[in-house]
C-alpha cells in the first residue's frame, strides 16, 4: 500500500514534467516529419546534425540538472535565501556552459565533412548545424530555469510553455519550411531557423514568469542578498551537473555516434535510424520526467537523511517505470509497420524502419528502469561510481558490440541497435543494483 501510495505521488509530480518533455521531444519529431515530407536526403541531413549536436547537448542539460538537486535540497531546509541563491550561480553557470557548447560547435562545423557521410546529406548539413548550434544557446538557459521551477516541485510552469511551444514552432515551420504567405521556401533551414525562433521565446518567457509571478516573488525578493557569485557555490553544483552531464552525455553520445556509424552504410538506413530513433526517444522522454521527479522526492528526504522514505520512493518509481516500459515495448511492436508511414512514404526506409522498431521494443523496459536508477543515485548525490558504471555499459559493452555486429558479422544497422540493448541492459542492471545496495546499507 506504501508503494503504492508513493508511486501516486512520484507521477502527479512527474506528469507535468513528462507532458514537458514529450513537447520539447514532439518538436523534434515534427521537425523531422516536415522535413522528411521533402526528401529522405534532408531527412538524412537533418539526423546527421542532431547526432552531432546530442553529445554536447545533453552534457550541457546534464548541468542543468544540479540546480534541481541543490534547490530541491535547500527547500526541504526552508532557505529560501539559498534556493535564489542557487538559482543565481546555477543559471549563470549553465549560461557560460551554453555558450561554450554552442561556440564550439559553430566553428566546428566542418567536422561534417570528414564524418564519411553521403556528399549531399553533408552538404545540406553544415548550414543546418551552423543554425542549430545558436539554438542551443536558448535551449539550455531555458532547461536552467525549467529545473528551479522543477526543483521547487512548480512543474505546470515549464510544461505550459513547451506545450504552447509546439503549434508556435508548427506555424514558423510551416512558413519557413514550404515558403507559405510569400515566406521563402528554405526546407530544412526553416526548420532550423523555426527551432531557434522558438526556443528564444520559451527561454523568455519563461524567465518572465519567474521574475514577476507571485509563485517565486520570495525568491526574487532576497536578490540583493543572495544574487552573487559563489566559488564554493560554483563547486557545489559543478560536483552534481559534470558527471550528471557525463552520464547522460555517455548515454547520448551512444546513440549519437552509432547514428554516424550507421551512416557511412547509406542514406537509407541513416533516416530508417532516425525515424526509430526519434520514436524510442519521445517515449524515453517520459522515463526522463518519472526520473527527475523521483530524483527530487530523493533529493528531499536525503536532506533529512531518511532512507526508509527514500527506499520506498525508490522502490515504486523502479516499478512504475518497469509497467511503463513494458507498455512501450508492446506498442512499438504492433505498430512498427505504421509508425515509419509518418516521416517519409521510401519504400526502402520504411521497411528498414520497421525492423529497428522491433529492437527498439526490447530496450524500452531496460532504458526506462537506468534512466530511474541514475536519477535516484543522483538524488542522493552518487554521481561518481554510477559515471564509471554507465561508461563501461555503453563505450566498453555497447558501442563495440554493435559495430562488431553491424560490420564483422554483416548485420548493418540492426547490429548497431543489438548493441543498444546490450548497452542499455548492463546500465540498467548497474544502476538500479547500486541504488538497492545503498538503501539497504543504510538500514532501509
Amino acid at each position: 500500500m506504501e508503494l503504492k501510495q508513493e508511486a501516486r505521488q512520484t507521477i502527479q509530480l512527474a506528469l507535468p514534467i513528462i507532458f514537458g518533455e514529450l513537447a520539447q521531444m514532439a518538436l523534434h519529431l515534427l521537425d523531422t516529419a516536415m522535413i522528411g515530407a521533402i526528401s529522405h536526403v534532408q531527412l538524412a541531413a537533418a539526423s546527421l546534425v542532431l547526432n552531432v549536436l546530442g553529445i554536447p547537448f545533453v552534457l550541457g542539460i546534464g548541468m542543468t540538472m544540479s540546480i534541481a538537486q541543490t534547490v530541491s535540497m535547500a527547500q526541504g531546509q526552508n532557505d529560501n535565501q539559498k534556493v535564489s541563491h542557487y538559482l543565481f550561480n546555477g543559471f549563470w553557470m549553465c549560461a557560460f556552459f551554453a555558450v561554450l557548447i554552442s561556440g564550439s560547435m559553430f566553428l566546428g562545423q566542418n567536422i561534417i565533412l570528414h564524418l564519411h557521410q553521403d556528399p549531399e546529406v553533408a552538404r545540406l548539413a553544415i548550414p543546418f548545424l551552423r543554425v542549430m548550434s545558436l539554438s542551443l544557446i536558448p535551449m539550455l538557459l531555458f532547461m536552467a530555469l525549467k529545473q528551479f521551477t522543477d526543483g521547487l516541485q512548480h512543474t505546470r510552469t515549464a510544461m505550459i510553455l513547451s506545450i504552447l511551444a509546439l503549434p508556435l514552432n508548427v506555424f514558423i515551420n510551416w512558413l519557413l519550411i514550404y515558403g507559405n504567405w510569400g515566406f521563402p521556401r528554405m526546407e530544412i533551414m526553416g526548420a532550423a531557423y523555426g527551432t531557434l525562433i522558438t526556443r528564444t521565446i520559451i527561454f523568455i518567457a519563461l524567465g518572465a514568469v519567474i521574475l514577476r509571478h507571485k509563485l517565486f516573488r520570495k525568491y526574487i525578493a532576497v536578490r540583493r542578498s543572495q544574487w552573487h557569485f559563489s566559488a564554493d557555490t560554483f563547486r557545489e553544483l559543478l560536483k552534481i551537473g559534470v558527471p550528471s552531464g557525463l552520464q547522460i552525455g555517455m548515454e547520448a553520445g551512444a546513440f549519437a555516434v552509432s547514428g554516424i556509424i550507421i551512416g557511412t552504410i547509406g542514406a537509407v538506413e541513416q533516416a530508417a535510424h532516425q525515424i526509430a530513433l526519434s520514436c524510442a526517444a519521445f517515449t524515453f522522454m517520459a522515463s526522463m520526467g518519472l526520473a527527475q521527479a523521483g530524483s527530487i522526492r530523493v533529493s528531499n528526504a536525503f536532506g533529512t537523511n531518511n532512507f526508509s522514505k527514500i527506499s520506498v520512493i525508490g522502490k515504486s518509481t523502479l516499478l512504475t517505470a518497469l509497467s511503463y516500459g513494458i507498455f512501450c515495448a508492446l506498442v512499438f511492436v504492433t505498430f512498427r509497420n505504421d509508425l515509419p508511414l509518418l516521416f517519409n512514404k521510401k519504400k526502402e526506409v520504411i521497411v528498414m524502419a520497421s525492423s529497428l522498431f522491433v529492437l527498439s521494443a526490447i530496450f524500452q523496459i531496460s532504458d526506462a528502469t537506468q534512466a530511474i536508477g541514475s536519477g535516484l543515485l543522483r538524488g542522493i548525490k552518487d554521481v561518481k561510481i554510477p559515471t564509471l558504471l554507465v561508461f563501461i555499459a555503453y563505450w566498453v559493452l555497447g558501442i563495440p558490440a554493435g559495430y562488431l555486429l553491424a560490420f564483422h558479422f554483416k548485420l548493418g544497422a540492426p547490429g548497431i541497435w543489438l548493441g543498444f540493448i546490450i548497452g542499455l541492459t548492463f546500465s540498467s542492471v548497474f544502476l538500479c543494483s547500486r541504488f538497492l545496495r545503498i538503501v539497504k546499507r543504510n538500514g532501509a
